[in-house]
């Protein structure tokens, strides 16, 4: 039986999805490989956040543990990251976890987890903007250069640094993908070797006894409230506590926000040559490069100074190690590595971002005159520019920062979804062509959304809250217009049908 399109179930049929891209005034141009998608994870994922968050996570959570802290969050990450890339190797299409949830559970859930993206990529765009132009303060005041990045607006502050950098790179990206990724292979380039040079430099300074206990004994955290501890802790009725193994738990779910961004390179399934074979090789072999870049930081950071030194810090960092073993040198070095680092985060976000507003608007989900694409560059031109004025108001003019945990449960949502859908198109669409298979699936894609699930109960109850508010607020959207404009269900896009054979429809 047919699901009907007044079902909030409707799915959108792959061959209706691959069919989409061939339409004139909505489509993207193909020329990305598996090297470029290889270098936006790495730039995405390879920011500010390599010289802090491990030592973030060492600090509060995990001590010398965070090591472990790190495997656990890649391991989660890759399981998820090969669900990403049998989807996008079947389906190369905009859109991402978004598109793929449309053809395997239905419309309603494909809205939540595009709803959850542009919430991920949002957020993370305007949040790494706004450290963009934090560090930007910190370099000139590190060179001695006087210049203010603030500006008095009548009654408000602007920060120019995020309006600039997103500035730049809305136009980079407006004018052709292929020139953008261009740009930002040369900052990754640099960015790597300057981590690599900080890694090797940092091993001179590292001490064994500073491993020592390597996972530190549980003890209560006082400072947190209720909403600031795990979700986990708050409905077993545990107190609030850092280190031991629960802290290692935790440091996982804080440092999976390092490997966020590679979802967004599936993102381009639809602007890469040969998208069977180069999508899964290219996130592979990125997210396999950033695995080897953190571990070694966070071996380097917990082996220079104890953890509980970097604990008494107000702002730990690899920096902050550097410094209290008298190397204020490095300040500088790790101070031009962040810059360049979050300069190329930022353009892959905004990339990202545009590219699911992008899909969910050829679905009629959003209003469909965003997704025009301009017929020189064949690029979304107005979507772009519309997303990176958003994103410059929101770092330039408010406290975006604090809501940088958002980030991951939006990210983590998009995972478990995407991974318990893997079975689903298996059974439902054997005959399809599949350029990349997760092995010994059913069990491994299971596992990796049970996994995900287990992170996110490691955010905390404050970030469930404001999760929770977002959802409400998409799905009035969803109710008000999304159901009423969605092409499957008026009829524009043929929605599948149940009972047809798994051989009815061909790749």
């Amino acid at each position: 039986m047919a699901i009907s399109n007044r079902s909030v179930l409707r799915r959108k049929s792959v061959e209706d999805s691959l069919a989409s891209v061939e339409d004139p005034e909505r489509s993207l141009k193909r020329s990305l490989t598996a090297w470029d998608l290889a270098v936006l994870g790495v730039a995405v994922a390879v920011g500010a956040g390599i010289f802090s968050v491990g030592a973030t996570a060492a600090a509060n959570y995990a001590g010398p543990g965070v090591i472990i802290s790190f495997l656990i969050a890649s391991i989660v990450c890759a399981l998820a990251i090969m669900c990403y890339a049998e989807f996008a190797s079947t389906l190369p299409v905009a859109g991402s976890a978004y598109t793929f949830s449309y053809a395997t559970a239905g419309e309603l859930v494909a809205w939540i987890i595009g709803w959850d993206l542009i919430l991920e990529m949002l957020l993370a765009a305007a949040v790494i903007a706004k450290f963009w132009g934090v560090y930007l303060s910190d370099a000139f005041g590190l060179f001695g250069i006087d210049v203010p990045t603030t500006l008095e607006l009548g009654p408000v502050d602007l920060d120019w640094g995020p309006v600039l950098v997103v500035g730049v790179f809305t136009a980079l990206l407006a004018v052709g993908t292929k020139l953008s990724t261009r740009v930002n292979s040369i900052f990754t380039i640099i960015k790597v070797a300057i981590t690599l040079f900080v890694i090797v430099a940092g091993f001179f300074y590292v001490r064994a006894d500073n491993y020592s206990p390597f996972i530190p004994p549980s003890q209560p955290a006082e400072s947190a409230s209720g909403l600031e501890q795990p979700l986990f802790g708050f409905l077993s009725g545990f107190d609030p506590s850092q280190y031991g193994v629960m802290g290692i738990l935790s440091g996982a779910a804080l440092v999976f926000f390092a490997f966020i961004g590679f979802d967004v390179v599936a993102t381009t399934a639809e602007e890469t040559k040969d998208p069977q074979r180069a999508v899964p090789r290219g996130v592979l072999g990125g997210l396999a490069i950033v695995t080897v870049l953190y571990i070694l930081v966070t071996v380097v950071v917990t082996g220079m100074v104890s953890y509980t030194e970097l604990a008494a810090s107000d702002s730990p960092s690899l920096t902050t190690a550097f410094v209290l073993v008298g190397a204020d040198w490095a300040g500088k070095v790790i101070s031009i590595g962040i810059l360049i680092g979050l300069t190329s985060v930022i353009m892959v976000l905004l990339l990202g971002l545009t590219r699911i507003v992008f899909a969910m608007s050829r679905d009629g989900l959003l209003p469909r005159g965003i997704s025009r694409t301009s017929h020189r560059y064949k690029t979304p031109i107005r979507l772009q520019v519309g997303v990176g004025i958003i994103v410059a108001l929101i770092a330039g003019l408010s406290e975006v920062e604090r809501l940088e945990e958002m980030i991951n449960i939006g990210t983590l949502s998009a995972f478990v979804l995407v991974s318990f859908g893997i079975p689903i198109l298996r059974r439902t669409r054997p005959d399809l062509q599949r350029g990349f298979r997760v092995p010994w699936s059913p069990v491994l894609p299971i596992v990796a959304g049970v996994a995900c699930l287990w992170l996110m109960t490691n955010l905390t109850v404050l970030t469930w809250v404001r999760f929770a508010a977002w959802l409400a607020v998409g799905l009035v959207i969803y109710a008000v217009y999304s159901y009423r404009h969605s092409r499957v269900g008026k009829g524009e896009a043929p929605d599948p049908a149940d009972d047809l054979p798994a051989s009815a429809g061909g790749h």
